[in-house]
C-alpha cells in the first residue's frame, strides 16, 4: 500500500473523530463564553477539553503529514488544513475542501456540483458565523467603547459581515475583534460569491436545457 492510499484511508477514518472532536471544541468554547458564572471545577473541565481537542486536531494533522508521500506538496497544497489547525474556530472551512477530495475520488457524485457548493457553503457560512460571533462576544462585551454587549449583537454583527451588508451598527472596537472582522469579511465574500456563482450556473444550464428542448 502507497502512502498516497494510506493518506486517503487515514482521512477515511478520522473524519468522525475530526468531526466529534469539532463538536466537542466549538461546544467548550461556546459554554467558556456564554456561561461566565462557571465554577472553578467546570471551568477547569472545559478548558481541558479545549486543549485535547485542539491537541487532536495536531495529533492528526501531523500524522496525514506523515502519510504523504511529497511532504513540501501537501504543505503547500493543504495550506487551509494548517491555518484550522492552528485557529481551530476556523474548521468549518474544511467542510467544503473535504467534501470536494471526496468526491473526486467518487466517479458518480450524488448531487449536481451547483447545489452541493450552495449546501455545503451554506453549512459552512452557518458555522463560522456561529464562531466568529463567540469571538467578537467573548473580546467586545467588556471592552471599553464597544457597542456589541450581548450575543444577540454580535449574530446580528456577524450575519450583516458575512453577507456583506455591513450596517455599521454594531462594530469591533478590540484588536483581536477587528482582526476576526477582517477574516470574516474576506469569507464572506468568497462564501457568497460562490453561491452566487453556483446559481448563476444552474439557471444558464437550465436556460440552456430549455432552449435544446424547445
Amino acid at each position: 500500500m502507497d502512502r498516497e492510499q494510506r493518506l486517503w484511508d487515514w482521512e477515511q477514518t478520522a473524519q468522525p473523530y475530526l468531526l466529534a472532536a469539532s463538536l466537542l471544541f466549538l461546544t467548550s468554547y461556546s459554554v467558556r463564553v456564554l456561561v461566565p458564572g462557571l465554577s472553578p471545577g467546570w471551568k477547569v473541565w472545559w478548558e481541558l477539553v479545549t486543549l485535547v481537542t485542539w491537541g487532536f486536531f495536531v495529533i492528526e494533522y501531523l500524522a496525514r503529514l506523515a502519510f504523504s508521500n511529497d511532504r513540501r506538496h501537501f504543505l503547500r497544497t493543504r495550506w487551509l488544513d494548517l491555518i484550522v489547525t492552528v485557529l481551530p474556530l476556523l474548521r468549518p472551512l474544511r467542510i467544503v475542501d473535504m467534501h470536494e477530495r471526496m468526491q473526486r475520488r467518487r466517479d458518480h457524485p450524488r448531487l449536481v456540483l451547483e447545489a452541493r457548493v450552495m449546501a455545503y457553503t451554506g453549512l459552512t457560512s452557518l458555522l463560522l458565523g456561529f464562531a466568529a460571533s463567540l469571538a467578537v462576544y467573548h473580546d467586545e462585551r467588556l471592552a471599553p467603547g464597544a457597542n456589541i454587549h450581548t450575543f444577540g449583537d454580535a449574530v446580528w454583527w456577524a450575519c450583516s459581515t458575512l453577507t456583506t451588508t455591513g450596517y455599521g451598527d454594531a462594530t469591533p472596537v478590540t484588536s483581536r475583534g477587528r482582526v476576526v472582522a477582517v477574516a470574516l469579511m474576506f469569507v464572506g465574500v468568497a462564501l457568497v460569491g460562490a453561491v452566487v456563482g453556483s446559481f448563476s450556473s444552474w439557471l444558464l444550464r437550465r436556460f440552456r436545457q430549455d432552449g435544446e428542448s424547445g
